[in-house]
């Protein structure tokens, strides 16, 4: 049955995580205000469902705005402000005031102890129905007109706000309404995958990881260091990942078919050549193949050793001047194509949306339409895996709940 038109003080579109967090922070200081989100699912809350592999990677343990932002492709200079206003410190010490206590892992990342994303899902839950958030599921929004109030038709009836909060992520559709109301969007294209490559090194070795890698983009000004994995499909890991977000416009344009040089050892070739003839001499008597070194693993050694032209009977005394270059090479600059994409894990980033010029960062308020907030992933911000997309949603949603409550 069809609802009749029903009027809000604050309409949240978008039953994600920012959407949530929007609409209880503002409650929590307005009791008295009527405040909706609108999801388009049958259920919210579906990244921070599968988000960790289903444990929720809440944020990133860094606690310095400057450097924070860095791991921000798009919107490292917007977000400086906003994370002296709410970062890390502030979203643990939110969770842990509502009972959820948040653990940090080896690499930086950030889970609660509970190992499971149901413990924040029931967390913006409970949070929403005690404050009187309505939540209403299966809402699409088909048009957003500006009058005195928004006015929002939606498959279930007309629905009209004083403020419009919009933490829909990266959804076509609101894109279109947006630039309907005059706003810019900034074309999507995917951020965050792994590369899809084909080659005789790394065919039969997934599962290997390379720990301290240089990738850069043949080509190109793009580059990156950390581990790399090797995949079924190809590679990935943090090398790759932040690659792929920081080219994301760039590597969309090649249609992700493009040569990627890597070095192995973080080593330049020269020194790596020098490196070898002491180990020559040093392991004279040894198989090369069977001696890995610089700390790689066993079969990526060896597929490398084969590639420079060197069998699997060779000593290291037998190395002649070619082979020994041809396997510094592969060691410090080998050569792989990019043929294409493949999405990292359940991770779906995009890099795009409302032109980030059109928004200020003061308050998460459009500059073009009053009374408009934008909140997470709708606006063109995104980051390398870690955490860093959710503490964008956490932080922009509590200075939208921040600037609608000085106006309320």
């Amino acid at each position: 049955m069809k609802k009749e038109q029903h009027t809000y003080d604050i309409i949240v579109v978008g039953g994600g995580a920012a959407g949530f967090f929007a609409a209880i922070n503002i409650a929590e200081k307005h009791p008295d205000k009527s405040i909706a989100i609108l999801e388009r699912g049958k259920t919210g809350l579906q990244k921070v469902k599968i988000s960790g592999g289903g444990r929720c990677n809440v944020t990133h343990a860094e606690f310095i705005p400057s450097e924070l932002v860095y791991n921000y492709p798009r919107g490292e200079k917007e977000l400086l402000g906003p994370f002296h206003t709410f970062m890390t410190g502030d979203t643990i010490a939110w969770f842990e005031e509502r009972g959820i206590e948040l653990k940090i892992e080896e690499d930086g990342r950030m889970f609660p102890v509970s190992n499971s994303s149901q413990t924040i899902i029931d967390c913006f839950l409970y949070e929403a129905k005690k404050h009187g958030v309505e939540v209403l599921y299966n809402y699409s929004v088909k048009s957003i007109r500006t009058k005195n109030n928004f006015e929002l038709e939606t498959n279930q009836g007309n629905l009209s706000c004083k403020k419009l909060i919009i933490a829909t992520g990266s959804n076509p559709k609101i894109w279109n309404l947006l630039l309907d109301l005059g706003h810019t969007i900034v074309p999507p294209v995917p951020s965050l995958f792994t590369f899809d490559i084909k080659d005789e090194r790394i065919k039969d070795i997934p599962g290997v990881v390379a720990k301290d890698v240089k990738v850069k983009v043949i080509g190109t000004n793009l580059e990156s260091n950390g581990p790399l994995l090797v995949t079924h499909v190809g590679m990935s890991a943090p090398a790759i990942l932040k690659l792929s977000a920081f080219g994301a416009v760039e590597l969309a344009k090649l249609n992700y078919n493009f040569k990627i040089s890597i070095n192995f050892i973080q080593q330049e070739t020269e020194d790596c050549v020098n490196s070898l003839k002491e180990l020559k001499l040093e392991l004279a008597k040894k198989l090369i193949y069977n001696s890995p070194q610089y700390s790689l693993p066993k079969r990526l050694w060896k597929k490398l050793v084969l590639e420079a032209d060197i069998n699997e009977n060779s000593r290291w005394a037998d190395l002649n001047k070619m082979q020994l270059e041809a396997l510094a090479e592969q060691l410090t600059n080998a050569i792989f194509q990019v043929t294409g994409k493949s999405t990292f894990k359940e991770e779906f980033v995009t890099a795009g949306g409302v032109d980030l010029k059109e928004i200020n960062f003061k308050t998460f308020e459009s500059k073009l339409i009053p009374n408009l907030f934008f909140a997470g992933e709708v606006i063109n911000v995104d980051a390398v895996t870690g955490g860093f997309n959710f503490q964008n949603a956490w932080t922009s949603a509590f200075i939208v709940s921040q600037s609608v409550n000085l106006e309320l």
